[in-house]
């Protein structure tokens, strides 16, 4: 079977996806639109093989409608956001798939600029903690992402729903790898690549629970060569932004912006819910303060049990799971750091979590907000608001 998918590859060649000259709109484009793989190869080829070509080679190219066939005319909708709606389907093999199709009304220029970037950043990775671009299509019907399906869909969607039972083990487990993929993203690529959009959102879990990052629609890359990336405007999603990209021009723009988002992001797993919860008494609106306050009184291992709808865990996980609060928590402060030069690197983020080095003392990390750090017993609603805001 690898064989035949070796023969097609060599006689379709690879498919290009430079959107300004593949763009399936008639006339001699339409011919690039034939499919990299048919329907009969994908069907008589394992899914193991499959995907080790897809590895290897560059992503597919589909057309419209062989993704109408597989989605089954986009019936069965898993989630949508501000570029696209993504739909569950099937290869001819078995393989799932989840197929991203852009939205139309954003206009033609936004769409190729969402498409390149996710397209021209994930075929150059490789990493078992990022998700996997299987192929695209870009034609006058359709313009959409083909990945593969994730299980338990988002992290924010599984973590905080009460009903699923989440223990330590697994908890920091969902920590590391999505450490691990954005140190590969930072310093293992050839390229360094900066995601902007690092949140609970964008991190996807398998049947196992093994996260992966996605969403690249906003992803820049940039040479090693190249300290510090062009930004006119800000990036990313309100509440896991860095001061630097909230207020471009007061500092230089780096990978640093996703280790604060990342740090953000470690909160709310440790806590299982969201940063902000505006239902919440006002000393416990805001995660990452409440946790602060804690830290300070020699609290933090009792952080989870403050936690609104935190479900019941068995008794020999309570103790991991303080210890596990503790650090994870202990790591997040030194993320989100007001400067970037003050946050470590995504590989002394990997090491801290799996206790391979000692966690140095955090200072405290949201003077930029708050000049001096408030108790929580008289914290303002103001002051809580003024996050929120």
């Amino acid at each position: 079977m690898v064989y035949l998918v070796y023969r097609c590859l060599k006689d379709h060649g690879l498919p290009s996806i430079n959107v300004k000259t593949t763009g399936g709109r008639g006339g001699a484009d339409a011919a690039e639109l034939t499919p990299l793989l048919p329907d009969s190869i994908i069907r008589n080829t394992t899914i193991d093989n499959f995907l080790n070509e897809i590895a290897r080679e560059k992503p597919i190219q589909f057309t419209s409608e062989q993704l109408d066939r597989y989605t089954q005319h986009r019936s069965a909708e898993l989630g949508s956001g501000g570029y696209g709606a993504v739909y569950k389907g099937m290869l001819p093999n078995g393989l799932d798939i989840a197929v991203k199709v852009l939205h139309e009304h954003m206009g033609s220029e936004v769409t190729e600029q969402q498409f390149m970037a996710e397209v021209g950043t994930l075929w150059r990775t490789n990493h078992a903690n990022l998700i996997r671009l299987i192929g695209f299509c870009f034609d006058a019907g359709m313009q959409a992402l083909v990945y593969e399906f994730m299980a338990k869909r988002s992290l924010d969607k599984y973590l905080f729903d009460p009903r699923h039972t989440v223990g330590p083990v697994e908890l920091l487990s969902i920590a590391v790898g999505v450490a691990r993929g954005l140190r590969y993203l930072h310093e293992e690529c050839q390229k360094k690549i900066i995601h902007y959009d690092v949140k609970a959102g964008n991190v996807l879990l398998d049947g196992s629970l093994h996260p992966k990052l996605t969403d690249f629609g906003i992803a820049q890359l940039l040479s090693r060569a190249r300290p510090h990336a062009s930004v006119h405007e800000a990036r990313g999603t309100f509440g896991y932004m860095a001061p630097e990209a909230i207020h471009v021009g007061t500092a230089p723009i780096t990978e640093k912006c996703d280790v604060y988002s990342f740090g953000l992001l470690l909160f709310e797993v440790i806590g299982r819910r969201k940063n902000m919860d505006n239902s919440a008494p006002d000393s416990h609106k805001w995660l990452p303060l409440l946790a602060w306050n804690m830290y300070e009184r020699g609290e933090l291992k009792d952080l989870v049990k403050e936690c609104h709808h935190y479900p019941p865990v068995a008794v020999e996980d309570e103790e991991k799971l303080k210890e596990t609060a503790e650090r994870m928590c202990k790591v997040a402060f030194l993320c989100v750091q007001e400067k970037p030069e003050a946050r470590p690197t995504m590989s002394m983020v990997v090491n801290m979590l799996e206790g391979h080095v000692e966690i140095p003392p955090p200072p405290y990390p949201f003077g930029w907000m708050y000049p001096q750090a408030a108790s929580l017993s008289s914290g303002s609603t103001k002051e809580l608001t003024l996050i929120a805001a």
